[in-house]
């Protein structure tokens, strides 16, 4: 047994995963039929480990929680902050965030108590990345930066990939939302922060040796040149960390680059070859058995293959050619017989809306008006139930953000209870809450010369509903307004219960202007509320006053947002008022 264990962590350090893991799994066995609970253990983090690499991601939850029940008896250790950090990863890339963050607060208790700051920095940056993961890639970062910190010029080339692989991570998330939403203006300097991060990650992966920290600095840093308009710098990149991928078996890195090839055809205006290599990647998705991704069935209806019959030769080596992909079916035929059954709880939703989005490019490039639209509605339905679990997760996680702030002072803060930063009746921050997170994101705002706005929200009336409906009603309407917040923010945002009958939200990376959009969308969806379900003649509306940074000030800002509250009460009410 103790033979097999030497060759399954030799497997572990040469990527040999397919290896490794039948090599993990008889141990497992032989150890749990003969008692060693130490060798069970280690086999169990390593099983994990290589079901992680291979892709499967719901296979290594189910492995590593068995792995944790013999881990944890045995204290804080550094296997066991690294299963945590690995299963964080897993759960939040499957959308389940509750395990992701708990797993991640774990860990972070572990190394805590472990004393290492290195594992400490390692572990801030797992849990940075759940934040990432859903939707808040400004409070990743800042975890991130604070875990960078702590070493300085004593980390070791594994704790700067870690932290600048991430990081880059976190700009590319950060782009999109600006290029797309909030602050386009901004997207061309977080572009250009992202490649310096690539940059100076990719050194560090070699020195390390690892093929995986290789493959994925190769990745970023290629798919950061490319959204620069840079192809043929991308190209050799794309296609090293491609070959790889394919080679050693890093099936996720492998998919997310094949879409990724895919954006750079369509850069060169080879819409064809781009679609072909799209369509294959869906076949062969179909075509992969349900435990090797966690559930995949063939068939399911992931999405219409649509064959061009252009008898094109393969080009790029593991792009286009791929043996044993399923013949497509004709156009007219997929699209008749295509289920729309929703897969996300099968793939992880950024490969899916990946793959969406590059095939509707494609389709649309092409002409193929059916298939086109087919990808383009599958990519808004990923987007909408990520948008779900995201707010979902802002709305039962608040604390774990609390949390995560306290945790970077290493324990300094543990006398801080989260609880005391939360309003109860309606679960938002409190003052409190604002006294503590809006001065670090003014400063951060100021230091990258980044908009920012915070909305004053005054709730038409409230006294007169008390009078009239009871004070039970009022806090109801209370609870529902907190809600519909929610539901209308971001997770990046910062929604708080600032008086008896006001909110205040903070919008980072936001202009005035839209931050404008963002109330009046809040201000419609409170008018149409059905509020008699709460009692008969019920009506309640939002009076709100928006104030910009700069300047980067919080009572400066508050002030100027109060005077815009009494200008639009002294306007009628139910408007929205700019400073």
């Amino acid at each position: 047994m103790s033979e097999w264990l030497d060759r399954a962590r030799l497997a572990q350090r040469e990527a040999r995963l397919d290896e490794g893991l039948k090599l993990a799994e008889r141990v497992w066995s032989r150890a749990d039929a003969e008692g060693f609970i130490n060798e069970q253990a280690e086999a169990g983090k390593l099983r994990s480990y290589f079901l992680l690499r291979l892709g499967d991601l719901a296979g290594m939850l189910a492995a590593g929680a068995p792995a944790l029940n013999l881990l944890r008896p045995l204290g804080p250790s550094v296997s066991l902050c690294e299963l945590l950090r690995w299963m964080s990863l897993a759960a939040c890339e499957l959308g389940d965030y509750e395990q992701g963050l708990a797993c991640a607060h774990e860990g972070l208790q572990q190394a805590i108590e472990l004393g290492d700051p290195r594992l400490r920095a390692v572990a801030l940056n797992g849990l940075g990345a759940c934040f990432e993961r859903m939707g808040d890639p400004w409070q990743a970062e800042r975890l991130m930066g604070e875990a960078a910190g702590m070493l300085r010029e004593a980390a070791t080339p594994y704790e700067r990939v870690v932290t600048l692989t991430n990081l880059c991570t976190v700009a590319l998330g950060a782009y999109h939302l600006q290029r797309d939403g909030a602050a386009p203006e901004q997207a061309t300097k977080t572009l250009v922060r992202a490649l310096e991060l690539a940059r100076q990650a990719r050194p560090f992966s070699l020195e390390l040796g690892d093929a995986y920290a290789i493959a994925l600095t190769a990745t970023n840093f290629g798919e950061v040149l490319l959204l620069m308009g840079r192809p043929d710098e991308a190209e050799p990149l794309l296609q090293e960390a491609l070959d790889a991928s394919a080679r050693v078996g890093f099936h996720l890195l492998e998919w997310r680059l094949r879409c990724t090839w895919a954006e750079l055809q369509l850069a060169r205006g080879h819409a064809r070859e781009a679609w072909q290599g799209l369509q294959t990647l869906l076949a062969e998705l179909r075509m992969i058995d349900a435990s090797a991704v966690g559930g995949i069935d063939p068939g399911d209806g992931l999405a219409p293959v649509v064959s061009l019959n252009l008898n094109m030769t393969p080009t790029g080596a593991g792009v286009h050619a791929h043996p044993g992909a399923g013949p497509s079916s004709t156009l007219g035929a997929n699209l008749e017989g295509a289920s729309t059954a929703p897969v996300l709880d099968r793939l992880p939703p950024f490969i899916h809306l990946r793959l969406h989005q590059a095939s509707y490019r494609a389709a649309k490039a092409l002409a193929l008006l059916g298939p086109a639209l087919w990808h383009l509605e599958a990519a808004r339905a990923v987007e909408r139930r990520r948008g779900v679990l995201q707010l979902m997760a802002q709305s039962q996680y608040f604390v774990s953000r609390l949390e995560a702030e306290f945790n970077v002072d290493g324990g300094a803060c543990a006398d801080r209870d989260p609880a005391a930063f939360r309003d109860p009746l309606t679960g938002l921050g409190n003052r409190r809450c604002l006294e503590t997170r809006l001065p670090p994101m003014l400063r951060a705002a100021e230091q990258d010369e980044r908009p920012l706005t915070i909305a004053l929200v005054d709730a038409d009336g409230l006294e007169q509903i008390n009078e009239r409906h009871g004070r039970d009603v009022g806090d109801r309407v209370l609870q529902e307004l907190a809600q519909l917040l929610r539901e209308n923010t971001r997770t990046s945002d910062l929604a708080l219960r600032w008086s008896g009958e006001e909110f205040l939200i903070v919008f980072p990376d936001t202009v005035a202007d839209r931050g404008f959009e963002v109330c009046e969308r809040i201000r419609a969806s409170v008018s149409v509320h059905p509020w008699h379900r709460l009692a008969a003649g019920l009506d309640v509306t939002l009076s709100m006053g928006l104030a910009s940074a700069p300047p980067y000030a919080t009572d400066r800002l508050i002030g100027r947002a109060t005077q815009a509250v009494q200008r639009a009460k002294h306007l009628g009410r139910n408007r929205v008022a700019l400073a």
